[in-house]
């Protein structure tokens, strides 16, 4: 039993029941993605360990995505210092729930901190068992712990449900249960309707959740709690003297970073509006059933973080596919069928994809309608007027508009020496586009991502998002540049985990 092996059947638990876990998302704010940001914290661990890497916490802390995954982070920091004292379980759950709690500013019960006190108190009491009987009854005593939060919680009782955070760990735990035991995991928990309540939530008072890493040396992660406290709430920082995590929600996430790149090199930045997301979780939750919708949406998309922002803005076909890789007419077509749904909209978001997405759409038995997106950019705006209850046509003719309008940009490596008009790049240099137009070329990532980001701020905008690649760019520096030049401008920061762009950049 390895842990690689354990994080690896933590990742599939989480995986059976993310989307569940997000539904019940409503604190601290109703943002939908708790399940989602303790399944890539999960994630990073495992990749780390099959990479090679030994140090779990320092895994755990870079790859930690959102509140609840900082605060898992801390659990698993705690967990696996405990287990090096003593190899018990006892010990682990306990150092876990210590670190957890001594991590959170203003700790409160009902919360993923009440559970695992709770884990951790069991584990102390039967002790002595053998492990597989202390497995299983842990996971037990989380689930009684997990429905005591709804009544233990105001907000939770108010809407209905119990804590994401508390029931993603118990599935973490069921996951490393059922692995121990040798016994295959369980069926997905299956899902409670939500009341009005649950899916009507107010959003946060702030704007945006800002997730960061600063590495350096010597960092003071007592400073940087002081200068990050007065810009918002939802506050945590973790780490130690060489890697601290930041998360805060804030209406000023470029003041954010500036006291993050004063301490060190900030990298792995996440941004996120959360009045959206809670608007896009309040619309997904309240959506028709799959069999009342009128329309669904099938996408070609690369890159997991991408299949992800497409989900969660209601997409329910993903076929894999981008610049280097068109899916067949066939791949379209089954996609197209298994959404089941009356009408469809198919998101090319590349241009070599359009003609195979036309030809799918001849043959399929029901009517479909071709958005020719030319960028997964440009198909994320088409979402934002996706309506699942009108027709196939009405929506391409709204979605077609919305991708229309949004201005792309991107930086990628270049693959072959490139000369137009007067702009020379080497091969192997970086390589700004701007729609496909080559603009901007160096060695310098920062400096070919600024003149991206000058081109495509050229005329007025109001949003500016970026989406990081598979090989994920250092933002701090091109961030507070851009948060300091334009203070009004709304960023958001995702990772999507596309191949050969380590960076997309969508602005409307």
């Amino acid at each position: 039993m390895t842990e690689l092996e354990l994080a690896r059947a933590a990742e599939s638990a989480l995986e059976r029941n993310r989307a569940r876990i997000d539904d019940l998302n409503v604190y601290p704010v109703p943002d939908g993605d708790t399940g989602t940001n303790m399944l890539l914290t999960v994630r990073a661990v495992r990749e780390a360990l099959e990479a090679g890497e030994t140090d779990v916490a320092h895994a755990a802390l870079l790859g930690a995505r959102g509140n609840s995954g900082v605060i898992l982070s801390q659990i698993i920091r705690g967990a696996s210092q405990g287990f090096d004292e003593d190899g018990s379980v006892a010990t682990a759950l306990r150092r876990g729930s210590d670190t957890a709690w001594a991590a959170v500013r203003e700790p409160a019960e009902g919360t993923i901190l009440t559970v695992i006190r709770a884990l951790a108190d069991e584990a102390e009491a039967h002790r002595d068992d053998e492990l597989r009987k202390l497995l299983h009854g842990l996971v037990e005593c989380g689930d009684e712990a997990v429905a005591r939060t709804q009544d233990q919680l105001e907000v939770l009782r108010q809407a209905g449900v119990v804590d994401a955070g508390a029931a993603g760990l118990v599935e973490i735990l069921r996951g490393i249960s059922a692995y121990v035991s040798g016994e295959p995991l369980p069926e997905p928990v299956e899902a409670v309707p939500l009341t009005v309540d649950a899916i009507h939530q107010e959003a946060s008072r702030y704007r945006y959740c800002a997730v960061f890493v600063v590495e350096g040396e010597n960092l003071d992660r007592e400073a940087l709690e002081r200068n990050l406290e007065p810009l918002g709430d939802s506050l945590l920082v973790v780490g130690d003297a060489t890697a601290l995590k930041a998360h805060v929600h804030t209406d000023d996430p470029g003041a954010a970073l500036r006291a993050g790149t004063a301490m060190g090199v900030i990298e792995r930045v996440e941004i996120a509006n959360m009045h959206l997301q809670t608007a896009q979780r309040e619309e997904r939750l309240s959506q028709p059933a799959d069999d009342d919708r009128r329309t669904a949406v099938v996408a070609v998309v690369t890159g997991e973080g991408n299949r992800r922002l497409f989900e969660s803005m209601g997409a329910t076909g993903i076929v894999e596919g981008g610049e280097t890789m068109n899916p067949s007419t066939e791949q379209l077509l089954e996609a197209i069928e298994l959404t089941r749904a009356p009408e469809a909209v198919v998101l090319a978001n590349n241009d070599n994809v359009v003609l195979a997405a036309r030809q799918a759409a001849r043959l399929a038995a029901m009517p479909v309608h071709v958005v020719p997106s030319s960028s997964l950019q440009a198909g994320l705006g088409a979402m934002l007027l996706y309506d699942p209850s009108v027709d196939a046509e009405t929506n391409a003719q709204a979605m077609e508009e919305a991708a229309v309008a949004v201005a792309t940009g991107g930086v990628t490596v270049a693959s072959r020496a490139v000369d137009v008009d007067g702009l020379q790049v080497e091969r192997g240099a970086y390589l700004g586009l701007v729609g496909a137009e080559p603009v901007a070329g160096g060695t310098s990532f920062d400096t070919v991502a600024a003149s991206v980001v000058d081109r495509l701020l050229a005329e007025p905008r109001d949003v500016l998002t970026l989406i990081t690649g598979r090989d994920e760019p250092e933002l701090g520096p091109l961030l507070a540049r851009v948060a300091e030049q334009h203070p009004e401008l709304e960023l958001e920061v995702h990772p999507g985990g596309q191949p050969h762009y380590p960076l997309l950049l969508a602005a409307e």
